[in-house]
């Protein structure tokens, strides 16, 4: 029997799950999502083993989520104006840069196990998690930021309890992605606090 690793997914609270679903963020892991298909799928193998195929499909999963980081945090970067945006934009081009190489790690095991990296203009359209509306102001584009990154941080530890100690090799790019993707959480969020500030004393 496949056995889970240590991690729990802490309970997100009424309202940041309201603002979430609000900004569309809440959807990588409704029943109708791929990463969430990919998981169903298995329900009753997984018990056993965790396929090929099913883990292939939720690294494309994942590698859509972080070219779409790229994406977002790029355009973010050339906009970006205004009080505190020096700080801002070399957080942003830090992400990018973040972004590009655990894209590469995820394409990379991806080809290790036999699969394609898809990387379609489709499928990073069709991806759930990109459904999120950028804020008008630079306070509230990196709230938006902030909660697309709790978002996937929250898909990410799925991910990790569904692979267990089945695939370890893959277990590992997951967790490390995580572990950015948190520190960036927690950039995010100071941020916005020292936004705030600014903006209150005005």
């Amino acid at each position: 029997m496949m056995k889970t690793t240590g991690v729990t997914v802490p309970p997100i609270s009424r309202k940041e799950a309201g603002g979430q679903t609000f900004l569309g963020l809440s959807g990588a892991l409704h029943a109708g999502s791929p990463i969430r298909k990919g998981m169903n799928d298995d329900a009753i193998t997984v018990r056993f083993t965790v396929t090929t195929e099913t883990v292939i499909g939720l690294l494309n999963d994942a590698l859509a989520m972080e070219v779409l980081d790229i994406l977002r945090y790029k355009r973010q970067y050339f906009t970006t104006n205004g009080i505190g945006a020096r700080r801002v934009k070399r957080t942003l081009l830090q992400y990018v840069s973040e972004a590009q190489t655990q894209a590469d790690h995820l394409a990379t095991r991806i080809v290790q196990m036999g699969g394609q990296a898809v990387l379609s203009l489709e499928r990073l359209l069709n991806r759930s998690y990109a459904e999120h509306v950028e804020g008008d102001s630079l306070q509230e584009m990196i709230t938006v930021d902030l909660l697309a990154e709790r978002s996937a941080i929250e898909t990410f530890r799925e991910m990790i309890v569904f692979l267990g100690t089945e695939d370890p090799t893959t277990g590992h790019v997951l967790e490390r992605i995580l572990v950015q993707k948190e520190a960036h959480a927690k950039d995010l969020a100071s941020l916005v606090r020292e936004l705030a500030s600014h903006r209150g004393g005005t």
